[in-house]
């Protein structure tokens, strides 16, 4: 089995013609979830799928898992998959090459023969992106019990649209209840995302854990006054008081590495006039990092520090916390899978640990999970001018190839 390569022709030809969906001017791809691109979309993966010989299954929140047979088919499946949903100014390969490059799998197994002891199957999972509908990861989501079927269907879009009516417009509510779909393992190739590789100039990056996340709404109120007259030492300023706190985010974020992450990405300045003392300021807050030590730490110190400036300024400063997600480390079996399959084909190689979301996530809270990652052009993602080689993409399904194989026990 080591001599065993996928075709990266015809997986790059595949990736391609996905893409024509929902196809944008700039190169990219807009296929927002449960819309008719989406439908266009599933039916022709689902269409691939079925020229493979492979059988499909929907469950009522429109996850498609697409099974190749096993010879022991009592056994739970060796599973592999990620979404072809986009993000409004999206690319060719977020979640795309993830379930494609399950299907050449299939496809290559075909080709040479190849039966395995347990079934192989590929999934996409509905509205990962979360772009038309939240929660983000929703299909995965409600499949692991994070959310329950109800509270997806109702999720509404900007036209008051639901999930619901929308997956059944389009065909794709099924019948299968989520979580009732044995997984033996759980694979997903994926586009890094990130600059790390290609800066390292590695091809394939072993994800031993998905970073955890805690986001916050912060609020500072002080007191809109005049430009002009109103002295410096006299002033209440939110803005000034907000940047100390801003400023903040990231010197805990360094303080924490390599993977301390504090961003401020939204802000909101009232009254937003040139010649006004800022009255109130709204921002977001978002930290990071890999474990829940590393990241309750810098939630505490980012507590003290507001509560110090609330004393100092007297100003009055709200902090909430609006989401949590724990760190997800992968299970040591399919981590190992992919580091070894990796050494067996020669591939350069390091560790990346993942600083986005993935579906892999809810996936390895019901059963072993591990992820690949391949290098993006200058990192870039969730944008249209989004790249990735060829033969970087045919390496990350090479391995993926393999681990799976490794899992699910080849024989020819």
């Amino acid at each position: 089995m080591n001599e065993l390569r996928v075709n990266g022709d015809r997986l790059w030809a595949s990736l391609m013609e996905l893409a024509k969906i929902g196809a944008t001017e700039k190169g990219g791809v807009k296929r927002l979830t449960l819309t008719d691109l989406d439908k266009q979309g599933r039916d022709l993966v689902v269409g691939w799928a079925k020229e493979a010989g492979m059988s499909i299954t929907i469950d009522q929140i429109g996850n498609v898992f697409m099974r190749r047979d096993g010879r022991n088919n009592a056994l739970p499946p060796i599973m592999t998959g990620s979404h072809i949903d986009t993000q409004p100014t999206g690319g060719k390969f977020d979640g795309n090459y993830g379930v494609l490059a399950g299907i050449e799998v299939v496809r290559t197994l075909n080709d040479h023969g190849v039966q395995t002891e347990a079934p192989i199957e590929v999934a996409f999972w509905t509205n990962e992106e979360g772009s038309r509908f939240v929660p983000v990861m929703m299909g995965s989501g409600v499949f692991c019990g994070a959310f329950t079927l109800e509270h997806a269907y109702a999720a509404r879009d900007v036209d008051g649209k639901t999930v619901g009516e929308e997956l059944e417009r389009i065909g794709y509510k099924g019948d299968q209840v989520p979580g009732q779909h044995p997984i033996g393992a759980y694979f997903e190739t994926h586009i890094e995302q990130g600059p790390v590789l290609e800066d390292e100039g590695k091809v394939i990056g072993v994800v031993p854990a998905v970073m955890g996340l805690s986001w916050y709404d912060c609020t500072v109120t002080g007191m809109e006054a005049h430009a002009g007259p109103t002295p410096m030492h006299l002033r209440k300023d939110a803005m000034q008081v907000s940047t100390r706190i801003i400023q903040e985010v990231v010197s805990i974020a360094n303080r924490y590495p390599p993977y301390g992450r504090g961003t401020v990405g939204m802000m909101q300045v009232f009254p937003n006039s040139r010649n006004v003392i800022p009255g109130e300021v709204k921002f977001s807050i978002d930290l990071r990092n890999v474990n829940d030590e590393l990241l309750n730490t810098m939630h505490e110190e980012m507590l003290a520090f507001i509560e110090k400036t609330r004393q100092e300024t007297r100003l009055g400063i709200k902090i909430e916390r609006v989401s949590y997600y724990p760190p997800c480390p992968f299970h040591p079996d399919c981590v190992e899978a992919v580091r070894s399959a990796t050494a067996s084909l020669g591939y350069s190689t390091m560790d990346v640990v993942s600083g986005a979301g993935h579906d892999a996530i809810y996936a390895a809270r019901v059963a072993p999970a591990g992820m690949i990652f391949v290098p993006c052009k200058d990192g870039i993602s969730h944008n249209e001018i989004e790249d990735a080689k060829p033969e970087h993409l045919e390496a990350g399904c090479n391995v993926l190839l393999h681990a799976m194989l490794e899992r699910a026990r080849a024989m020819q």
